[in-house]
């Protein structure tokens, strides 16, 4: 098995640093890696103490530092331990700047700035989590997106997920003994997306949340039939009322969400093409 030390430096929280090299690493198997995160470098003493550390552990180097004092200083630094080090966001960075004729402005952690983006991003988060499990009905009309779902279907942490990304979302689960309030059926502005599963994983999921909670893992609430009755009537509610479906089946929170974005942006984009194409006589 290969090891290496991977040190990620940041002159800000570190976030995008982090999400690359996981993604990155992703494609890789068999490698024990040993993460040294060093968020919000944005002094030469800070750096100093770092790169005594590096030097007691070397391996890859990466970093999104904005100064070029602090970054020459780095480089030059790795460059005489024989390191290789990677500025992580050069390459698209300097394409944006031919592209838009214009330099970027090193400034750490602009992307975090409390701008109205930020705010409206925080609203969501609010709206989302006292929108939980069927909750709020009569707000509904004010989300951009309404999740639903049997129970265990990953509603709540893509909704969370979504209200992350500035959506605001609500959830609410598909119960065949309690059908849902009416406001559900009428609604115009959200796009209710229907989520699904295989009656086999919802089992799975269900038994081993049932053991968390060191409840007894063989009740109603498991059984084959009914799961299966479940499924069956949240789809069919789906079906009768045009709703999208996505199967979580087999899939992560990012990956329903992003499924859900997309449906999001094609309605969106087909209702923009509607309006544009409509002209008075």
């Amino acid at each position: 098995m290969t090891r290496l030390h991977l040190h990620l430096l940041s002159d800000s929280t570190g976030e995008t640093l982090e999400m690359i090299a996981k993604a990155a690493l992703a494609q890789f198997d068999d490698a024990s890696i040993t993460r040294h995160f060093w968020p919000m470098v944005r002094s030469q003493q800070h750096l100093d103490r770092i790169m005594l550390e590096i030097a007691a552990n070397p391996g890859l180097v990466l970093f999104t530092l904005v100064n070029a004092e602090t970054r020459t200083r780095l480089e030059t630094r790795c460059a005489a331990l024989g390191l290789p080090v990677v500025p992580a966001l050069d390459a698209v960075t300097d394409a944006l700047e031919d592209l838009l004729g214009q330099r970027a402005k090193a400034r750490p952690g602009r992307q975090h700035a409390m701008d109205a983006a930020y705010f409206a991003r925080v609203e969501a988060i609010q709206f989302t989590i006292a929108h939980d499990d069927g909750v709020g009905a009569d707000n509904w009309e004010e989300a951009d997106i309404v999740l639903a779902g049997v129970s265990r279907s990953s509603k709540t942490p893509t909704s969370i997920y979504l209200a992350n990304r500035g959506y605001k979302v609500a959830n609410i689960p598909i119960v065949v003994e309690s059908p849902p309030p009416a406001s559900l059926f009428n609604l115009r502005h959200p796009l209710v997306v229907g989520l699904t599963t295989s009656p086999e994983r919802l089992v799975q999921v269900r038994r081993n949340r049932l053991l968390s909670l060191n409840q007894a893992p063989e009740t109603a609430y498991v059984d084959n039939e009914k799961v299966t009755r479940e499924v069956q009537y949240a789809r069919r509610l789906f079906a009768d009322n045009g709703w999208p479906v996505i199967d979580v089946s087999r899939r992560s929170i990012e990956e329903t969400a992003a499924a859900v974005i997309n449906l999001l942006n094609a309605r969106d984009a087909a209702d923009g093409a509607a309006l544009s194409g409509a002209h008075p006589i």
